[in-house]
């Protein structure tokens, strides 16, 4: 075995992934507790409908890699995905099978890092001002609004004219393809899937809700602690995001962030910077996760 391996004993590997299952169920249980009982919540739901890890996936804990955990404790992860058995002096133990996951994820894999290196060295954009949601609302008399139990703050009309006077500059793609046919012309760029290699960039609040995307789609070779600081970062950039929207949440328990005016203009975007220096943080560390990682066996 390789002396750059840890390997650890289940007295020093189950207390982190009991905490890390307690970290994580704090948001999750309360989301499957909604389903049960049919309701929605426009901020506290986003990350397990709009993303595609569920919670049980989110609960299970993982050590990244070149950790072996031993004990019995151990054993369940033999039928884990991406797990293979290794031989220790503390007996038989379970590792991530980085060369299986590299073969069967290359190109997801590669994805990640082009999107994680190349939006780590652009210049971010501090003048978008939470535009994507109001774009998304846009004529809404004509095409209804994406959360239908949510009251328009300004009115449909109010709303119209928020986005009609002011400059639309959203670069990222899985924003832009929800807005409304009307408001598609009024944003400066046309981000494509195809261009979100050169647009993405790392004062979007939703890159940087992304690094939660990315963070699992490299699992388990990602530290689960890792994970859970980017659905951390994601649940209070998606928190920001709505007060900033055209959308009442008063009922919520949220106050806006009156963008269309100089003052929550200011206060957008001093949360905005603050977000992407978590975010910059963050996405160093997962692209140094994915350049760890070895190369394809296939070719």
């Amino acid at each position: 075995m390789p002396d750059s391996v840890t390997v650890l004993e289940a007295s020093q590997w189950v207390p982190l992934a009991y905490r890390h299952e307690a970290r994580a169920r704090a948001f999750g249980e309360p989301f499957i507790e909604r389903r049960m009982k049919g309701r929605k919540h426009p901020i506290d739901d986003f990350l397990f409908t709009y993303y595609t890890q569920k919670p049980g996936q989110l609960y299970r804990w993982h050590p990244g890699l070149n950790v072996v955990l031993t004990g019995e404790e151990a054993a369940q992860r033999a039928s884990w995905k991406f797990y293979r058995p290794v031989e220790t002096a503390q007996g038989l133990g379970y590792e991530f099978n980085a060369q299986g996951f590299v073969d069967s994820r290359a190109r997801a894999i590669e994805f990640a890092r082009v999107i994680l290196a190349g939006t780590s060295q652009r210049p971010g954009n501090f003048a978008c001002f939470g535009l994507h949601e109001w774009a998304m609302a846009y004529k809404s008399d004509l095409n209804g609004i994406r959360h239908e139990y949510l009251p328009l703050r300004l009115g449909a009309e109010g709303t119209d004219a928020v986005v009609e006077s002011e400059k639309i500059r959203c670069t990222h793609f899985d924003a832009f393809r929800f807005y409304t046919p009307q408001a598609v012309e009024l944003n400066e760029l046309q981000p494509t899937r195809e261009t979100q290699r050169d647009l993405e960039q790392p004062g979007c609040l939703h890159a940087n809700m992304d690094l939660y995307k990315w963070a699992y789609k490299l699992s388990p070779a990602v530290p689960s602690d890792l994970v859970m600081d980017c659905f951390e970062l994601a649940w209070d950039i998606r928190t920001m995001d709505m007060q900033a929207s055209p959308y009442d949440l008063g009922d919520w328990g949220h106050e806006p962030i009156r963008i269309e005016t100089p003052s929550g203009k200011a206060e957008y975007v001093r949360l905005q910077k603050q977000f992407a220096t978590r975010a910059d943080q963050l996405r160093l560390r997962l692209l140094a996760v994915a350049n760890s990682l070895p190369l394809s066996s296939k070719g």
